[in-house]
C-alpha cells in the first residue's frame, strides 16, 4: 500500500509540476534568444544570423498558432503570423508582445491575439526593465492606459501617440474592453492620419485590434493654431542655435522644449474639442463595433 501512495504521489507531483504550453513556449523563445545573441557575439555573417532567426520565428509562430488556437473573429483569418518581428535585441521589432498578428486586406484593420497569461508575463518582464523609456506597469489595465504600451507592444517602426480615450462599453462576457484614439509618428505635432485602438480580455483570451479611424479624424482650426504657435517659438530658437554656430546650447533645449509642450498641448486640444466634433460618434460607433466584433457578438 506504501508503494502505492508513493506511486500516486510521484504521478500527481509530476502532473501539477508539468510545463504548460506557455511555458515551453516561453523557455524556446528564450532560448532561441541566447542563441541568437551568441550568435552576434561571436561575429556570425549576417546571413547565418538572419536564417536562424527565421527559422526560430517559424518555430515559435507554430508554438503560438497551438496556444492561442484559430482565430474567430468575423472578416479576419483563422491563421496569423507571429507578431515579433526578430528575436535579435540590435534588430528593429525585438521584444513586441508575443502573440499571432491577421490581418485583413492590405490596408485594413490588424489583429494582434494573445492570452492573459503570456501578456501578464510580457508585462512583467517590462515592469523589470532598467531603462526607464521600456518600462510599463505590472497590470494589464494600468498598462492599456498609456501610449508606450502600444508602441512596444504591436509596433516596431513608430511611437503611438494618444488623442483621446473613447467611452467604450464592455460587451457582455468581456473582462476589459478599452480604446484609443492615436496615430503612429517618428516626430512631434499633429498626426491626421489617425487609427482607433480597440483591446478586449475576455476570459484567457486577449485581442488588440488597430484600424484607420473611419471616418477620418477632422482637422479642428484652434488646436492646430495651437500647434502653430509652438512651431514658430521653436524655429525662432532653433535660428538664434543656427546663428552660434551650434553652440547655443540653451538655444538647442529651449526648441526642443518648445516643440515637446506644443506637440502636448495640440493633442489636449484636439482631446478637449474632438466630442464635440459632428465626427467623434461615428467613431464612437466603430471602436463600439470592434469590440463587440471581437466578442464574438
Amino acid at each position: 500500500m506504501r508503494l502505492m501512495w508513493t506511486f500516486l504521489f510521484a504521478l500527481v507531483s509530476s502532473v501539477a509540476f508539468a510545463a504548460s504550453p506557455e511555458d515551453d513556449y516561453i523557455a524556446a523563445r528564450d532560448k532561441a534568444i541566447a542563441a541568437i545573441a551568441a550568435l552576434n557575439n561571436a561575429n556570425t555573417a549576417i546571413e547565418t544570423i538572419d536564417a536562424q532567426n527565421e527559422k526560430a520565428l517559424a518555430d515559435l509562430q507554430q508554438r503560438l498558432s497551438g496556444i492561442i488556437g484559430p482565430l474567430a473573429v468575423k472578416d479576419f483569418p483563422a491563421a496569423g503570423t507571429i507578431n515579433i518581428e526578430s528575436l535579435s535585441d540590435s534588430d528593429i521589432g525585438y521584444g513586441m508582445l508575443d502573440g499571432l498578428r491577421y490581418t485583413k486586406g492590405d490596408d485594413g484593420p490588424t489583429l494582434v491575439a494573445t492570452t492573459r497569461g503570456l501578456l501578464e508575463r510580457w508585462l512583467q518582464a517590462k515592469a523589470a526593465e532598467t531603462d526607464e523609456s521600456f518600462k510599463l506597469p505590472a497590470s494589464i489595465d494600468d498598462a492599456l492606459k498609456l501610449d508606450v504600451f502600444y508602441t512596444q507592444a504591436i509596433n516596431s517602426d513608430a511611437a503611438f501617440e494618444g488623442t483621446l480615450d473613447f467611452p467604450l462599453k464592455t460587451p457582455q462576457g468581456a473582462d476589459i474592453a478599452f480604446a484609443r484614439l492615436g496615430g503612429w509618428t517618428q516626430d512631434v505635432g499633429p498626426i491626421y492620419e489617425q487609427e482607433v485602438i480597440v483591446t478586449l480580455v475576455k476570459g484567457k483570451s486577449v485581442m488588440i485590434t488597430a484600424a484607420p479611424a473611419a471616418p477620418a479624424v477632422p482637422k479642428i482650426a484652434a488646436c492646430d493654431a495651437v500647434w502653430a504657435a509652438a512651431d514658430a517659438a521653436a524655429q525662432k530658437f532653433q535660428e538664434a542655435y543656427q546663428a552660434s554656430d551650434l553652440k547655443d546650447e540653451k538655444a538647442f533645449d529651449a526648441s526642443n522644449v518648445a516643440w515637446d509642450k506644443g506637440d502636448s498641448d495640440y493633442r489636449a486640444c484636439m482631446g478637449e474639442h474632438l466630442p464635440a466634433d459632428p465626427a467623434f460618434p461615428a467613431l464612437l460607433t466603430q471602436v463600439q463595433a470592434l469590440a463587440d466584433q471581437m466578442a464574438g457578438k
